[in-house]
């Protein structure tokens, strides 16, 4: 089967202690329990690792009632690197995993990870209809002898983190809560690709990103974002929407880079978001339109000053 032959091309330096999960935007709850994570890990001097899936178990379970995700994974990937995590193992999620029992899942991973214990949160499920619960993960625990440690539900003033959560804030455009819940700004990566160039008719040129269609996005207005791109950061304002002054057309994200100079076409931009400006909206001219960036340039550069010292 495919998952055991990719769980052999890992070969841990060492014993390990694990999480299992898609971990959809490496939020603030994740963040917490990797952190455990890797607290066991140093003071049972073991290997910290982090069993993950790509695609989504969500699109081939429910192929109709795709999630937004909030993170693809190679920016998942990056998350646990970033964060210290010694193994990250992504395992291919495919029918036939999904058909896998419990047992015999945790038992590949225990073989070819040399897994001591694992860490999850309360409301863990794997295997063929989710039967793996905490209940039966702790049976095998015994049989197989690994550790089981489950983690509290991680909690903002009474809310549990969760990436539904997230979601819901996201479309909403509130990114101050969004970064509460996460932990970070929340950041879109895409490709500069070619547009119909109204933003440099207006004297402010705009790079219209590629998103991929998967990717979860905040509701539709003008957001003070920090671009990255060729390794320096610059101020941005960024519209997601339909440019109605223009006609409704499809959804775009396109930004403006502040006191940036040069050709972006064909470069890849990281945006993170700070703050929401304003609801996209409708302007009677072109000049009435042109006048609200200039004021939303403004806004941007007093919001972001801090941000950039």
């Amino acid at each position: 089967m495919e998952i055991e032959q990719e769980l052999a091309n890992i070969t841990p330096q060492g014993e390990t202690v694990l999480t299992i999960g898609v971990f959809d935007g490496v939020h603030a709850g994740h963040r917490y329990l990797l952190e455990k994570l890797q607290q066991r890990a140093s003071e049972k001097n073991l290997l910290s690792g982090v069993v993950t899936f790509s695609p989504h178990p969500q699109s081939v379970l429910h192929p109709h009632n795709q999630l937004p995700w909030l993170s693809n994974l190679e920016d998942r990937v990056r998350a646990f690197q970033e964060l210290g995590v010694n193994i990250v193992a992504v395992l291919t999620f495919t029918p036939k995993v999904a058909q896998l029992g419990a047992r015999e899942f945790m038992s590949l991973v225990k073989k070819q990870l040399r897994m001591r214990g694992i860490i999850v949160g309360p409301d863990f499920a794997l295997g063929r209809g989710r039967e793996g619960n905490i209940k039966l993960l702790r049976t095998l625990g015994r049989e197989m002898e690994f550790g089981v440690e489950v983690i509290p539900p991680y909690t903002i003033n009474g809310e549990v983190v969760s990436s539904t959560l997230i979601r819901r804030v996201l479309a909403q455009g509130d990114m101050i809560k969004v970064e509460r819940l996460m932990g970070r700004y929340f950041q879109l990566g895409g490709k500069v690709i070619t547009s119909d160039k109204r933003g440099r008719v207006l004297g402010f040129p705009t790079a219209n990103l590629y998103i991929r269609p998967q990717q979860a996005l905040p509701g539709n207005g003008i957001y003070a974002t920090i671009a990255q791109v060729d390794g320096k950061q610059f101020s941005s304002a960024t519209n997601i929407g339909i440019r109605p002054t223009f006609g409704e057309g499809e959804k775009m994200v396109e930004t403006h880079l502040l006191n940036y100079e040069g050709d972006l076409y064909g470069k890849d931009i990281r945006l993170e978001f700070v703050q929401k400006l304003r609801d996209e909206q409708r302007f009677p001219s072109s000049e009435a339109l042109k006048a609200q960036i200039e004021k939303d340039v403004r806004e941007v550069e007093a919001i972001l000053t801090k941000d950039l010292k």
